[in-house]
């Protein structure tokens, strides 16, 4: 695929980022970085220092090279000349070691940070996250989005150390710089100016591989979606069943193989390139070590000047490709910051007021929909449109309709993840906007049918209910005991603190059925005064869905109470039956009057009591 080649205030924009990761590095861990940056700055002053060791040694050999050997080492310590070369070759040794002392060390210094940053920037992460809508988690540009800044905060650490050591390289570039252009300061900007066009070489092809990963989001995120379907224990079922590891693999062996084709084909262009160019960098480096030793020769520098420029010549041009490499590969990197730090710049629609209303405690009047439109996101299609309704306090509502005909739609609107587009959603005759977002949902108790399946304890899955109370044991326990789970869990190897689910060594799995019942648990555990149940016993078998309905009255006594179902010997239960269809309101009373009216619910319910029969 082409790639557009990237302005230089684009290339040189990304680097806006740098100040802010730093500050979040700073944050981190202020006493870390400023230990590494110490570090960085003296290793920095080492190279210059040990090629100026070895020139006067050199020069010192060769000024003692014509006079006798001394007898033994006293005779060596006795002459001054000599006795100065030990203790240049002993300084030489200590830079030496020095060196290796401050590698490690400013090594260990920089793990250390990455992992702390990498571990404040999830915490963020996840933090933003939470804050997030609902319908923006279901955009999948968003997710996108979302996806790029997840990998970014693990896959940017490395920039740290990148920065560091550019640091380190700068400074000992301009000790090299000042030392070789006392000799020859013409040949340094010759070598600099070979250099050049290296840089905006790998500048382009930095900004072209982002430009692909970027464009290829998408796609990588269906591989690792099709990678977790087939190598993953929640889909091994079914896909050995159904025989379906061959067609995944196909699929994933397409993405992957094209994925790999545009990988190559850049690849092998920055390298055919990088070879052309870096070519240059050579010639330049040869031609000014040619003018060293023919000036040697010359008489103008002696063996010690010739060791030194020599080797301040091939570590400056070494520095100066390595330095304007590392800028491109930071600029490279800093690029994929954008995809962190923007997506910090997304900003939930959903928030609390400025002065929120106390929620009412309790519920005195209960929710009004008054006529609430809702759209989704990219659609033409309303999902609910002209509806007007009410849920007394204390009622139990049952909502009644096919796929699609809104109820779940309701429910998110009721717990205010979704905002309608007209209309208003009111609770005691205030609408849901004008209430603090936390305090309102603190006030709900939502189990859906597609809960989650927490791969935590059989304890803590309970306690997600309230997890401010998950120290309580004993409310853990009562919430198991009302909502069945506890004889499921007692029998657990480790009780209520068996870890659940297959994902992590010692995991235990549980039914469907069981699994419902810890969900159930939850809405115990949290005590709300507005209860919503989508789907509750879907997964029961029929003695544990009597068991519920026993003791359905208790869970909804003094709570307002929406049920979602598609069993009429569940709905038949509510004070008050609402029958949807299309996203509008079409009947509207108990299961009694509804039958005798003979309308939709009438229908629904005769077919499915024929199916029993």
């Amino acid at each position: 695929m082409s790639v557009r080649i990237p302005r230089l205030g684009e290339r040189l924009g990304a680097l806006r980022y740098l100040p802010a990761l730093f500050r979040e590095i700073a944050a981190a861990s202020p006493r870390l970085l400023a230990a590494s940056l110490i570090l960085r700055l003296v290793a920095a002053c080492l190279p210059i220092l040990s090629l100026y060791l070895a020139k006067l040694i050199l020069d010192g050999i060769l000024a003692e090279h014509a006079r006798p050997a001394p007898a033994g080492l006293s005779d060596w310590l006795a002459d001054p000349g000599r006795a100065r070369l030990v203790w240049l070759v002993a300084a030489e040794l200590g830079l030496a070691l020095l060196s290796d002392l401050i590698g490690r060390l400013a090594s260990l210094t920089e793990t250390l940070i990455g992992d702390l940053y990498a571990n404040a920037a999830s915490l963020r992460l996840m933090a933003h996250a939470a804050s997030l809508d609902l319908a923006q988690f279901e955009d999948s540009a968003q997710q996108d989005r979302l996806e790029r800044a997840r990998r970014q905060v693990s896959g940017r650490t490395g920039l740290i150390g990148t920065v560091f050591g550019q640091f380190q390289s700068l400074v000992t570039l301009a000790s090299l710089t000042a030392g070789v252009a006392a000799f020859t300061p013409w040949l340094v900007v010759l070598i600099a100016a070979a250099l050049v066009p290296a840089l905006l070489n790998e500048w382009h092809f930095t900004k072209a591989g982002y430009r692909l990963a970027w464009i290829r989001s998408p796609e990588r995120r269906r591989i690792d979606y099709l990678r977790y379907l087939g190598a993953s224990v929640e889909t091994a079922k079914e896909v050995k069943l159904f025989g379906l590891s061959g067609y995944i693999t196909a699929l994933y062996g397409a993405l992957a193989q094209n994925l790999l084709a545009e990988n190559r084909a850049l690849a092998t262009a920055r390298a055919r390139w990088g070879f052309a160019f870096a070519s240059l960098g050579t010639l330049a480096y040869y031609a000014a070590y040619a003018v060293i030793v023919w000036r040697t020769v010359a008489g103008a520098f002696t063996i010690g000047d010739l060791a030194f420029l020599a080797g301040a010549f091939q570590r400056l041009r070494g520095g100066i490709e390595g330095l304007l490499l590392g800028l491109t590969q930071i600029s490279g990197q800093a690029q994929y910051l954008d995809d962190f730090f923007s997506f910090f710049a997304i900003r939930p629609e959903i928030r609390s007021p400025a002065r929120p209303v106390p929620v009412p405690s309790p519920i005195q009047e209960g929710l009004v929909f008054e006529d609430v439109g809702y759209r989704y996101p990219g659609t033409e299609t309303w999902a609910l449109r002209g509806l007007s309704f009410a849920v007394r306090a204390g009622e139990t509502v049952a909502l009644v309709g096919g796929n699609g005909a809104g109820k779940t739609t309701i429910v998110k609107l009721m717990t205010r993840l979704y905002d309608p587009h007209e209309g208003r959603v009111l609770l005691d005759g205030r609408p849901l906007a004008a209430y603090d977002l936390d305090d309102l949902r603190a006030r709900v108790a939502a189990i859906f049918q597609d809960f989650v399946r927490f791969d935590l304890t059989a304890g803590e899955n309970v306690a997600v209910g309230r997890i401010a109370a998950a120290d309580d044991r004993d409310r853990i326990a009562a919430a198991a005991a009302r909502g069945l789970a506890a004889p499921v869990i007692e029998r657990l190897p480790e009780g209520y603190a068996q870890p659940l689910g297959k994902r992590f060594a010692g995991g235990v799995d549980l039914s469907g059925g069981e699994w419902q019942k810890v969900a159930l648990s939850r809405a115990y555990m949290r005590e709300a005064e507005i209860l919503i149940l989508d789907e509750p016993t879907a997964a029961l078998d029929a003695r544990a869905e009597h068991d519920v309905f026993a003791r359905f009255r208790e869970l909804s006594a003094g709570r307002t109470t929406v049920l979602i179902s598609h069993r009429f010997s569940t709905v038949r239960m509510a004070d008050r039956i609402l029958v949807l269809e299309g996203g509008r309101l079409l009947e509207e009373g108990s299961h009694a009057a509804l039958m005798r009216q003979g309308g939709r619910y009438a229908e629904l319910f005769t077919l499915q009591a024929q199916g029993y029969r």
